[in-house]
């Protein structure tokens, strides 16, 4: 498994914890772990995205990170 694969996967269970936690709710770490997770989430797709034609589990990692890059994208979005 790749370095970003480890790394996106952190951060992205990492972004999920915080997300989920309603008491204390504070809009500028809300972004900045979204932003963290759309980072990796992309770096992660890019890297995958190389291989995928060789590597099906690559062509699945990078759409997974692809969809989650959007949905961080959109939820960023609708904080304004």
């Amino acid at each position: 498994m790749h370095r970003s694969n480890l790394d996106c996967s952190d951060i992205c269970t990492t972004a999920g914890n915080t997300l989920s936690r309603h008491p204390g709710y504070d809009a500028n770490i809300t972004r900045a772990v979204l932003e963290a997770c759309r980072t990796a989430c992309k770096a992660c797709a890019d890297e995958c995205e190389r291989h995928a034609s060789m590597h099906e589990h690559c062509r699945v990692c990078a759409e997974a990170c692809r969809r989650c890059e959007k949905a961080c994208a959109d939820l960023l979005d609708s904080l304004g």
